[in-house]
């Protein structure tokens, strides 16, 4: 379990494929032996990965095929930038919110303007997604945790402060670029309960 509060940036330094269509992802990180170990989870632009191994601050991630065909990880090329943390220990402080690193859906930047010292983001989501945005609620972009200001048709947007701009990949944000999206775990047990609840005999939409 994460809580969206990116640690660090890395950076991708090579990428190997591997038998039956994985890939396997080598990664500049902050961490060495002590901070991190083999077997670790690591959020990685949003999608928990585990560290296959470790050489000196480089974590090697091995990525199967379902996660790249659910994520952008596999486009990637060697220099690209990622936001990273480790998993949430079980004394540490829930500062974004619960985040599993299960990504939900690839979204796209639609826009991006300046606000105060920050800047305003528009994203367009995937259908499946749209009931589970709702304004105030939470949404991690890349493994961030942010805070939904506001909906628009087929989409949200949300404010981004100079420090998240800082301190994570967002700075990069511009009109098309992608991003992995999850949505708020509880919006969607929640939505996941009224589907069951319609369905069950007696339920609305049932005879």
């Amino acid at each position: 379990m994460f809580t969206g509060i990116v640690e660090a940036v890395g950076q991708l330094v090579a990428r190997r494929e591997r038998p039956a269509g994985e890939l396997e992802l080598v990664v500049q990180t902050p961490w060495g032996p002590g901070e991190l170990a083999s077997g670790d989870s690591v959020a990685v632009s949003g999608v928990c990965l585990t560290v296959a191994a470790l050489e000196g601050s480089r974590a090697t991630f091995q990525l199967a095929a379902e996660t790249l065909r659910r994520t952008r990880l596999g486009r990637l090329a060697p220099g690209s930038r990622l936001n990273l943390e480790r998993a949430l220990r079980a004394d540490g402080r829930l500062g974004g919110h619960i985040v599993l690193g299960h990504v939900d859906g690839i979204g796209r930047c639609r826009w991006v303007r300046p606000s105060g010292g920050g800047v305003e983001a528009g994203f367009q989501v995937p259908e499946e997604l749209a009931g589970l945005v709702a304004v105030k609620g939470s949404v991690a972009v890349d493994g961030v945790s942010l805070t939904v200001a506001g909906l628009e048709p087929g989409g949200f947007w949300v404010a981004l402060v100079p420090y998240t701009l800082q301190q994570t990949t967002l700075g990069d944000l511009r009109p098309g670029s992608e991003v992995h999206l999850e949505a708020d775990v509880l919006a969607r047990y929640v939505a996941r309960q009224l589907e069951v609840q319609h369905a069950l005999p007696g339920g609305r939409g049932t005879s």
